[in-house]
């Protein structure tokens, strides 16, 4: 399967506590910080859910 590079580009400060546990379990641990995943219907489904907070690098 294809890999894709996320990065966290916004806080979680004032954000639901299921988007603060969805970018958790993505693997962020700090802000501006780029991390591989493969691009599992799962993985893709949480980015979705998260996209205010991500955006996906080249």
């Amino acid at each position: 399967m294809a890999t894709i590079k996320i990065k966290q580009v916004r806080s979680t400060i004032k954000k639901p506590l299921r988007q603060k546990r969805t970018i958790k379990a993505l693997g962020f641990k700090k802000l501006n910080q780029v991390i591989e995943k493969e691009a599992t219907p799962q993985i893709l489904g949480m980015i979705r859910k998260v996209n205010h907070l991500v955006e996906v690098v080249d």
